[in-house]
C-alpha cells in the first residue's frame, strides 16, 4: 500500500494544456475513483503519475518525488492499466503473466502469486495457452489486471476497466476490487465513466472538470448528492 498525492499539477500535450493546478490525495490502502466527463483530465492524471505525460508541480508517492520515467515509476511500485487493456495480444495468457513479474527476483513467490491469480480469474487458468488477441474484452481486462498484480504493485492505476464490456463483466471486475486490494495490499485509483458502479466500491471519489478539481470527498457523499451528480457526472 501507498499514498499518492498530487500538489499543483499542470500537464499537457504540447502547447495543449489538459491539467490545471490539480491537487489531490490517494490515501494509503483506499480506493479512490477519478471522475468526469469526457476531457476532463482523467487519463492524463493517471498518464503524469506514470511518468508517460510530462508535468509540473509534485506528484509524491509515501513522500518521494516520483521520477518522470516509466520504467522507474513501475520500479517504485506503481502498475498501470491503461485503456485498451495493456496485455501483449501475440504473447500467450501466461507469458503476459510472467512479463509481469519480469522486474520481480523472489521466484517462489512469483509461482505462488501466479497460482493465486489463477484462481481468482479461472477463465486465465483454463486459457493458459491462448494468445491474448484471442481473448474477449472481458477476458483481456482481467488479464491486464492480473499481468499488474504479478509485478506486486503497491498502487494500482486503471484507466476505464469497463470500456467496451458487457455489463454483467464491469460488475465482476468491480465487485473483485475491493478484495484485491485488501489481499495483494493495493492502493487503488481508478478512472471510470460509469459513477455508479465506482462509487459503489470507492472509499473516496475526485470529480475532474476541464483539466481541473471540481470536487473530492468520499464515495457516500459523492453518490448521495443529486444535484452533484447532475452537476459534474451527468446523471
Amino acid at each position: 500500500m501507498s499514498t499518492l498525492e498530487l500538489h499543483g499539477v499542470h500537464a499537457g500535450y504540447g502547447k495543449a494544456q489538459v491539467l490545471h493546478d490539480v491537487s489531490l490525495r490517494v490515501g494509503d490502502g483506499s480506493i479512490t475513483t477519478l471522475l468526469g466527463a469526457n476531457g476532463a483530465g482523467k487519463t492524463t492524471t493517471l498518464r503524469a503519475v506514470s511518468g508517460l505525460v510530462r508535468f509540473t508541480g509534485q506528484i509524491l508517492l509515501d513522500g518521494r518525488q516520483v521520477p518522470a520515467a516509466p520504467d522507474a515509476v513501475a520500479r517504485l511500485g506503481v502498475a498501470h492499466v491503461p485503456q485498451g487493456r495493456g496485455t501483449i495480444g501475440r504473447l500467450s495468457v501466461d507469458d503476459n503473466l510472467h512479463a509481469g513479474a519480469l522486474l520481480r527476483r523472489d521466484r517462489a513467490q512469483v509461482r505462488a502469486d501466479l497460482r493465486r491469480l489463477r484462481e481468482l480469474f479461472p477463465v486465465l487458468a483454463e486459457r493458459a495457452r491462448s494468445q491474448a488477441a484471442g481473448l474477449s474484452g472481458g477476458e483481456q481486462q482481467m488479464l491486464a489486471i492480473a499481468r499488474a498484480l504479478m509485478g506486486r504493485p503497491s498502487l494500482l492505476l486503471l484507466d476505464e476497466p469497463s470500456l467496451g464490456l458487457a455489463p454483467l463483466v464491469t460488475k465482476e471486475v468491480f465487485v473483485l476490487l475491493p478484495r484485491l486490494r485488501d489481499e495483494w495490499a493495493l492502493t487503488v485509483l481508478v478512472v471510470e465513466q460509469n459513477a455508479d458502479l465506482a462509487l459503489r466500491v470507492a472509499d473516496h471519489a475526485v470529480v475532474l472538470e476541464s483539466g481541473r478539481v471540481a470536487l473530492a470527498g468520499t464515495a457516500a457523499e459523492i453518490a448521495g448528492h443529486d444535484e452533484i451528480r447532475r452537476a459534474y457526472l451527468g446523471n
